[in-house]
Formats: C-alpha cells, structure tokens, sequence
C-alpha cells in the first residue's frame, strides 16, 4: 500500500491541527496503521495507531492522550489524526506508516513497518 501524508502546517501553541494519511493502490484492510513523529536530533517515535484496521483498537502514546484522536474513512481509505491543544513539544515531521505484519508488543516501533508516507511538518509556535 502506499501512504500520502498531508495537513501539516505552522501553529501557535493551543492551536489544531488535522493530518492525514491517504492510502493507493489497495485499502487498509488487514493493516495497522500509525502515526509517528521525528523531531530534529530524535528518534522517531510512535504516536497513535489503529491496530488491525478491521478491529479498529485505538492505541495513543502518553503525551497525546486526550489530545490527538485517530480516525478513519473507510470509503475514502484514510485516516486522520486530528490535534488539539498543540504544544511547542509536539513539533516534528509526522509519518504515517501501515504494515500487515503488526502485533501489538510491537506497535510502537518504526522497524514493525514497512510501508511510510512522506513525512509532513508540524510546528507549534509558543
């Protein structure tokens, strides 16, 4: 499957933002599909998923919980993260990255998959 990654942009802190992650050439069915980020001098670290798109499991990584919400359109194949109350922490590039072969201890690394979007700039100003 490949990944189209869009929606990022410049912020002030407290601002939203809605990315999203448009899939070709098949549908997302049997995928997991996540968010990462890779700020500059970091690694590149996962932030939401939807883990077996057809169970739909919802997974957030700490520092976004009750911020960032994982959604999806299944007609149009895409899923969205939307962002709210963002932080000057929470600039990076994000990517959006699927893979079949997914289980849940291994949600939350980079290595688990092998299909990535391009990456798209988020940056919150303070």
């Amino acid at each position: 499957v490949q990944l189209q990654a869009s929606g990022g942009g410049l912020v002030q802190a407290g601002g939203s933002l809605r990315l999203s992650c448009a899939a070709s050439g098949r549908t997302f069915s049997g995928y997991t599909v996540a968010w990462f980020r890779q700020a500059p001098g970091k690694e590149r670290e996962f932030v939401a998923g939807i883990f077996r798109w057809n169970a739909g499991r919802l997974y957030y990584t700490d520092s976004v919980k009750g911020r960032f919400t994982v959604t999806r359109d299944v007609a149009q194949k895409t899923v969205y993260l939307q962002m709210n109350s963002l932080k000057p922490e929470d600039t990076a590039v994000y990517y959006c990255a699927a893979s079949s072969r997914v289980i849940l201890s291994t949600l939350g690394s980079p290595s688990s998959y092998d299909n990535w979007g391009q990456g798209t700039q988020v940056t919150v100003s303070s």
